[in-house]
Parts: structure tokens; sequence; C-alpha cells
């Protein structure tokens, strides 16, 4: 889904799933590199036409939201962000995790564990 839109597209959907809501004016601000502003609007309005984003008025400014579909959002996020910088190894992308993390949780290992004894069941 993300990785099928367009570069300034997907830079403004991932901006508004970052923020949770903003305004064409806060996410031209967020943006590298920023368009004019009647291209950040209808970059906007593009994404909202795919379903992906939501408008609600508030005094004169629109303020745009995604819309709530996180397991998509991160799955498809996830994929493209290990294609990209892992080549394509979610091993090394959760080793990579895991290495930022200095102190985990004991229920976060074990949910870590079961998720690879799974992994493993399966490829067997």
């Amino acid at each position: 889904m993300i990785e099928a839109l367009p570069r300034r597209e997907r830079e403004i959907f991932e901006i508004l799933c970052s923020a949770g809501e903003a305004t064409a004016a806060d996410v031209r601000a967020a943006m590298a590199d920023p368009p004019s502003h009647s291209a950040v609007r209808t970059l906007l309005a593009r994404l909202e036409a795919r379903g992906l984003l939501r408008h609600r008025q508030d005094e004169q400014a629109y303020v745009y939201a995604p819309v709530p579909q996180p397991a998509k959002v991160r799955e498809s996020a996830l994929k493209q962000m290990v294609r990209t910088f892992f080549n394509g190894s979610a091993a090394s992308a959760a080793t990579a995790l895991l290495g930022l993390t200095k102190d985990m949780d004991p229920k976060e290992l074990d949910a870590l564990q079961r998720a690879i004894d799974q992994a493993r069941e399966r490829t067997s």
C-alpha cells in the first residue's frame, strides 16, 4: 500500500501517521524540500480520494488524519524498511531493533520467543 504511493504522497502520509493529524500548513512545514502550499493541498486531496486520509474542518482550516488501518500501515512500512535497509532480511532488521533496546520487559522477551518458535515451526 504505502510503497505503491508516489514519493511525495508517501512522505505526506508518513508525516500524518507520525503526527496523528495536521493541517496542510503543518504538513508542508514538516516536509523536506516542500512544494507549494497548493501542491500540498492537492496531494492531501489525492490521498483522501484513495481512502488513506480523512479531514475535519476546524474553524477555517482542514485538519487531516490517516484513516485507521494500523495493521496494514505497519506491515507495509516494515516491509519497505526491511527491503530498503536490510536487504530483505527480517532477521537482520529484528536483530537491529533488539540492539536499540537496552532494557527488555520479560513479557516482551516471552512474546519474541513465541514468535521465533512459531516461525521455526512454519519452516519445518
